[in-house]
């Protein structure tokens, strides 16, 4: 399902986003930075920073302070 589809239909966006991509999102709401993220899920700062950049551009945000609270308003976090 895509945004479009989900904003279309009402239904909840926990469909249109993967397990990460939501691990992700709520990761940024607890406030942490990128590297404290990438330590964390063993993962490297780039690998952080590009699947950031990709759901900023998902959902047409310019940060994940935007990302947060995009999340916020869809009930996601």
């Amino acid at each position: 399902m895509t945004l479009a589809e989900a904003d279309s239909a009402g239904t909840t966006y926990r469909n249109v986003f993967s397990r990460d991509e939501l691990a992700l999102i709520a990761l940024f709401a607890e406030g942490l930075c990128i590297e404290t993220i990438a330590r964390r899920l063993e993962l490297s700062d780039r690998t952080i920073r590009r699947r950031s950049r990709a759901l900023c551009d998902r959902i047409g945000a310019t940060s994940t302070i935007q990302v947060v609270a995009w999340a916020a308003r869809r009930q996601l976090i």
